[in-house]
């Protein structure tokens, strides 16, 4: 098989897209709803029957030189390898479920091609990035997932907030883009190449204060599209667009992306121990901060987006504890619990009439079909980390490379992760309680639920649940997959006692018990929710957009403000005005003077040439005195 082929994995998405675009809205709509499927469906079929060639060192496709200039030469070129494989299995596979569900999700929509157009550009953008061979694919595609997501997340533009939270999440990962473009050229010049193997082959050569601010920022342009701290604002609103879209942009796409970056440029990263605590710390912070403002949240997409973030944060702890394996397992399994429950999400929704407010629920397995709940609660015992699920074992392995990390420091970060993971068994449970137990609080009629918005929540459902046996730990009989699959990638080898791995177990279990039964004991009956300062503060993010706000934004604008009043209309203008009123003036006063008179030009004449005489004279006085 020609590995030129590997092309077709992308291409299929990309070719789907653009005949939407252009053809979409002139042909039948069951046209685009099966050509946007066929694209990612045929898409995740390809990743399949290519498994093989992910063997050993992987398989690099060139299909063009991009750009050849002296000893430059840029190719755009694939690589297929152990770190690419899974996650292009995972998001074709999670993606196809996702068109599926969206196809029942969007039956009514007029715009449907423009929608599925941009869910498969996205599909592309994502594949790029996860594909590329080197840093230049890799920004195409990252670029590209911003642009879609400013697409599908503003979809319902004619809502001015849609609109706006398309826009600010188009902003505020530019401001990461821009701190990952100035990494990639700077290491070009350092390094003469953009290639992604050779950049971490050349990674030892490199001096260690370049190789400390390149992984800065780096870091930084992860934050931006993984919604870390500081550039984590966008992501709460981005649930402004289409439940699918919430689904494909926090499972399959988008907000892993800065994960994945961080652990295909792992060899470089982790030469800086720098660089490793501030990834530990960013996702630490980054995951306590979202889980106590989950736990305030009223919407329930809200609740869903703040625990991606929280979640995404310990996929940073664990590339930053060293260990891409532990990142790239939690990454796998988050995806599938985590689609599920924004699609389930997306069912409530409709069986509550639109309503988002999760205190305005209740009662939902009595209001829609039984089998809802039961995938719903699939989702949240994973993300709440339940013991043999999926979200369990990924979770419990990361907080055991902190707790084993040889920099005692890092146990601070392990007990920020214990906490987190305490917040998040509350705050999942308490949703499961307020949108499920009681009687219904809503007012309006449940919709009705299409057969595509049902069946794929199942696969996803049972993938979670079961997702811990691609990583079972070798103490209970695993043979540890991924950490033998990312053998080249592994780092540190984590390795502790089987008391330790115990105590931890027997740690965890206890602390998914603790937050059931605080959910339980609150939220069992229906109480109406107390507002007071601290849940004011949980609900509006811990007023980070208003601090960002004064930070920057009024700053901005005041600048904008002077620059346009004080410098462009004042002096700019000011002065052109100004030079006009003189010119004008001046015409004034010559048009007095051309009064048609021949009398009065014969004395202007005879005055100048007065004037010309004596100015002759006054040289030549002047010159015979010298």
């Amino acid at each position: 098989m020609n590995e030129s082929l590997l092309f077709l994995i992308p291409l299929l998405p990309l070719c789907c897209a653009v005949i939407n675009m252009v053809f979409g809205m002139r042909l039948p709509r069951l046209f685009a709803e099966v050509l946007a499927v066929t694209g990612v469906v045929g898409a995740f079929v390809l990743t399949v029957l290519f498994w093989g060639y992910a063997e050993g060192e992987g398989t690099r496709a060139v299909l063009f030189t991009w750009l050849n200039s002296g000893s430059v030469d840029i190719s755009f070129a694939l690589n297929f390898d152990r770190l690419a494989a899974p996650m292009t299995l995972m998001v074709t596979g999670v993606a196809s479920l996702i068109h599926l569900y969206a196809v029942g999700y969007m039956h009514e929509e007029e715009d449907y091609a423009r929608f599925f157009s941009l869910l498969n550009l996205f599909v592309f953008a994502m594949l790029a990035i996860v594909l590329a061979d080197n840093l230049l694919v890799l920004f195409l595609g990252w670029e590209g997932v911003g642009l879609c997501s400013y697409g599908l997340i503003g979809f319902w533009y004619r809502k001015l907030e849609n609109a706006k939270a398309g826009t600010k999440a188009f902003l505020v990962t530019r401001v990461g883009d821009v701190f990952l473009a100035i990494a990639l050229l700077w290491l070009f010049a350092v390094t003469g190449t953009l290639s992604i193997s050779e950049i971490n082959a050349q990674a030892t050569s490199i001096s260690s204060g370049v190789v400390i601010a390149v992984s800065l920022l780096l870091l930084l342009g992860a934050c931006g599209k993984s919604a870390q701290l500081p550039l984590m604002t966008w992501l709460a609103d981005a649930m402004a667009g289409p439940t699918p879209v919430s689904a494909l942009i926090h499972a399959a796409t988008m907000v892993t992306a800065g994960v994945y970056l961080l652990c295909r440029l792992f060899p470089l990263v982790s030469l800086s121990p720098v660089a490793m605590t501030a990834i530990t710390a960013i996702g630490a912070l980054t995951a306590i901060y979202a889980a106590t403002c989950a736990m305030a949240q009223r919407e329930i997409k809200r609740v869903l987006a703040y625990s991606t973030m929280s979640q995404v944060g310990y996929m940073f702890m664990a590339v930053g504890a060293g260990t891409v394996a532990g990142a790239m397992f939690h990454l796998l399994t988050h995806a599938f619990f985590k689609a599920v429950l924004f699609m389930a999400a997306g069912c409530v929704i409709h069986l509550a009439d639109d309503e988002n407010d999760i205190f305005k629920m209740g009662g939902l397995t009595r209001r829609g079909p039984v089998e809802l709940f039961w995938v719903f609660l699939a989702g949240a015992v994973c993300l709440a980390g339940l013991p043999l699920t999926g979200g369990f074992f990924s979770k419990d392995g990361i907080l055991l490379a902190l707790f084993t990390h040889p920099d005692p420091f890092y146990r601070v970060f392990w007990l920020v992760g214990v906490v987190t993971a305490l917040l998040t068994a509350f705050y999942t449970f308490r949703l499961v309680y307020l949108v499920f137990a009681g009687e219904y609080r809503g007012v309006g009629h449940p919709h009705a639920l299409p057969l595509l918005m049902r069946w794929p929540l199942w696969p996803l459902a049972f993938i979670g649940l079961l997702g811990g046996l691609l990583n079972l730990p070798a103490f209970v009989g695993g043979s540890e997959t991924l950490h033998h699959w990312y053998d080249n990638l592994a780092g540190r080898t984590v390795t502790a006692s089987h008391e330790v791995e115990w105590m931890l177990i027997v740690l965890a279990v206890a602390i998914v018990a603790i937050g059931w039964f605080a959910a339980h004991w609150r939220y069992r009956t229906y109480r109406a929710p107390q507002e007071n300062a601290i849940s004011r503060f949980l609900l509006n993010g811990w007023y980070a957009d208003a601090i960002v706000d004064r930070l920057f934004v009024r700053p901005f604008a005041a600048m904008g403000r002077f620059c346009s009043s004080g410098l462009d209309r004042t002096l700019f203008d000011g002065t052109l005005n100004g030079l006009a009123k003189m010119a004008t003036g001046w015409s004034s006063l010559i048009v007095q003077m051309t009064t048609g008179r021949l009398t009065t030009y014969l004395s202007a004449f005879a005055w100048g040439f007065l004037i010309l005489l004596g100015w002759f004279l006054l040289k030549l006085v002047s010159g015979g005195g010298h």
